[in-house]
C-alpha cells in the first residue's frame, strides 16, 4: 500500500481506478464500496485508489464557523490501515483547505483526470465535490464524454431497512450501544493508539494506567469495562477512563487504561482497546484518596461485569 500526501509533485504513472470519501470509521457501508472498486479494478488489470481529505469537510467548515464537528470514529492512522486491509493500493490524503476553492470542473481536471489518470471513478450516492458543491454523480457523468473516464454510483447499503452510516454509529455509540455499532461497523469500536508517559499517578495509587493521548474528540467519554489487547495478541480485561481527566486537571483528551490481572511494560507500544460496558460518566473526585476509592470500584465493577 502506498499512502501520498497533497497535491505536490503527485502525478501516478499509471490509470487508476478511483473512489473519494471521508470513510470514517470504514464501517460495512464503505467497505461495500471498497469491494466495488477492488472488483472494478480487477476487471480492468488496474491498481486502485481511495482519496480522503484531512481536516475532513465538516471538520473545516465547523472550524471556521466557531462550531463543533461530529466526532470522528476513527484516527487518520486507523482510517489508513482499515482501507489498506480492504486491498486499496493508494491512499492519497489531501489537504482540504487547499482543494476546496477549486471548481466542480477544476477537481475533475486536476485532480481525477492530471494527478491520478483515472479510468474509472465509483462514488457513494451523497458525494459532493467543488467549492459550491455543483460536483455530483449527475456532473461527473455529464462530463465523461470529455475525461474519458466512466462513473458509477455505488448502492447504498442498509441494514434493517436503514443506511448504514457514521452518523448511524455515533448515535449507536452515544447510547452505548456496542453490539449495535459493532454491527454497523463490520468490526468492535475500538481505539488503537500509542502508549506514552503520563503523570504516573495512576501507579502511585495502586492502579497503574497504559496512557493514550487522544488527537480528536471521540464519540463517547466516560468509564468503561474495556478488552485491552497487546501487540503480540495478548487480551485483557480492563477498566479505562476516556476524557480530560478533570481531578488531576490534565490537558486535551486521553484514553487511561487499567489492564486486570497484568504487570505489563507498555510504553511506546500500539494498544487496541474495545470499550464493552459503560460504567458512569467522567466526574471530579474531591480528592486523590476519593479518585482512589473510585478507581477501585470503577476496577471491580468491570472486572465483575466483563467475566461475568
Amino acid at each position: 500500500m502506498k499512502l501520498a500526501f497533497g497535491l505536490t509533485d503527485f502525478v501516478v504513472s499509471t490509470p487508476q481506478v478511483v473512489t473519494i470519501g471521508n470513510f470514517d470509521g470504514v464501517h460495512l457501508g464503505h467497505q461495500h464500496v471498497i469491494e466495488q472498486v477492488r472488483a472494478a479494478a480487477t476487471e480492468r488489470g488496474l491498481p486502485t485508489c481511495a482519496v480522503v481529505f484531512e481536516p475532513q469537510p465538516r471538520e473545516y467548515f465547523a472550524a471556521l464557523r466557531g462550531m463543533v464537528a461530529p466526532a470522528r470514529l476513527m484516527t487518520l492512522s486507523s482510517k489508513v490501515h482499515a482501507l489498506a486491509g480492504l486491498g486499496v493500493d493508494t491512499i492519497w490524503c489531501l489537504k482540504f483547505s487547499t482543494v476546496r476553492a477549486l471548481t466542480a470542473e477544476a477537481f475533475v481536471d486536476d485532480v481525477l483526470m492530471h494527478r491520478l489518470r483515472t479510468a474509472h471513478l465509483i462514488v457513494g450516492d451523497d458525494f459532493r465535490f467543488g467549492c459550491d458543491r455543483r460536483g455530483d454523480f449527475g456532473l461527473l457523468a455529464e462530463l465523461s464524454p470529455r475525461t474519458g473516464f466512466s462513473v458509477a454510483q455505488s448502492e447504498t447499503l442498509a441494514l434493517d431497512g436503514q443506511r448504514v452510516s457514521s452518523s448511524r454509529i455515533r448515535s449507536a455509540l452515544e447510547r452505548y450501544d456496542f453490539t449495535e455499532a459493532a454491527r454497523l461497523l463490520g468490526r468492535p469500536y475500538q481505539f488503537v493508539g500509542k502508549v506514552c508517559y503520563g503523570r504516573q499517578l495512576g501507579r502511585t495509587l495502586g492502579f497503574p494506567t497504559a496512557n493514550i493521548r487522544l488527537s480528536r474528540r471521540p464519540p463517547i467519554a466516560g468509564v468503561f469495562a474495556c478488552e485491552a489487547i497487546t501487540p503480540d495478541g495478548q487480551r485483557y480485561t480492563a477498566v479505562a477512563n476516556i476524557g480530560t481527566r478533570p481531578t488531576v486537571s490534565g490537558v486535551g483528551v486521553w484514553l487511561e487504561v487499567h489492564l486486570h490481572k497484568a504487570s505489563l511494560e507498555l510504553y511506546g507500544l500500539v494498544l487496541t482497546v474495545i470499550p464493552r460496558f459503560f460504567l458512569r460518566p467522567e466526574h471530579k473526585f474531591a480528592s486523590v484518596d476519593a479518585l482512589r476509592e473510585g478507581i477501585a470500584a470503577d476496577s471491580a465493577r468491570a472486572l465483575e461485569l466483563l467475566t461475568a
